[in-house]
């Protein structure tokens, strides 16, 4: 019985006593209260960060995959709107171009086949972020005012995205001088011809949408076109710039030749 008894005290001795003899720095924190503060701090700012993280990762979730499916979302809808115009109006009904059209109405189709096999964009009125870009059309230039295809002359003028709301503009970088681009309006076909691209321009210098845009090495009045652009990716300090000059126009029912539409 003093045997068990013995044997008990020895063991409680030895692991409570070993506990406290070797963590004397334990002791000493908990009775300085800065060490406590300091340590609560810590894990607050550590908490912190972990959150500021997960934040990050969803705001990039929503800018770079969220926004293009809402974007989708309203381009199709709206793009099958204007479909459904262009099949409902007789072209005699259509022969008189519309003037000052209201930003966010859409009055066209742009296609570029050197972006890919059925590559289209819808055109609408205006460069306004939440009208017009963010739903993932392709936005004409109003402010400054910028001509229409069916203009006698002029700069017609073009904004898209380049990276989230659709990002329909994102390969601009990939075209080449001599590469057509095609305007599908109520009116009729407009093609255009690549001529020059500006790498990177001042994201307010507005003289690449003059009537004789600068830059473009068009040296007097025509009929110009001008697509705009974000640069670099995701950062968007500059701007990306394509020129080209109207070459050829055909009526609504006759598609251009080298289209494939």
């Amino acid at each position: 019985m003093l045997r068990r008894e013995s044997t008990a005290v020895v063991l409680d001795a030895g692991v409570g006593g070993s506990a406290h003899a070797a963590n004397p720095a334990g002791r000493a924190a908990r009775r300085d209260p800065r060490r406590r503060v300091l340590g609560l701090a810590f894990d607050a700012f550590g908490e912190l960060l972990f959150t500021f993280g997960v934040l990050c990762a969803l705001y990039l979730v929503y800018a770079l995959w969220w926004t293009n499916v809402t974007a989708s979302i309203e381009n199709r809808a709206a793009s099958s709107a204007f479909q459904h115009t262009l099949a409902a109006t007789p072209s005699a009904a259509a022969a008189k171009p519309a003037d000052d059209l209201a930003d966010g109405t859409s009055f066209g189709f742009l296609y570029i086949p050197a972006l890919g096999p059925g590559w289209r964009a819808l055109l609408t009125q205006g460069t306004e972020r939440d009208q017009v870009l963010n739903t993932g059309a392709v936005g004409h230039y109003s402010t400054p005012v910028t001509a229409m295809p069916w203009d006698a002359s002029g700069n017609f003028a073009l904004a898209g995205h380049r990276d989230g709301h659709g990002m329909i503009f994102r390969d601009l970088d990939l075209l080449k001088p001599g590469d057509k681009v095609y305007v599908q309006t109520l009116y009729g076909w407009y093609v255009y011809q690549l001529d020059r691209e500006a790498l990177s321009v001042p994201i307010d210098d507005v003289s690449v949408l003059a009537p004789v845009p600068v830059g473009s090495g068009f040296t007097g009045p025509g009929r110009y076109l001008t697509m705009t652009t974000c640069t670099p990716m995701y950062v968007d300090t500059s701007r990306l710039v394509w020129w080209g000059r109207l070459v050829q126009t055909t009526s609504r029912g006759v598609v251009p030749a080298g289209l494939g539409a």
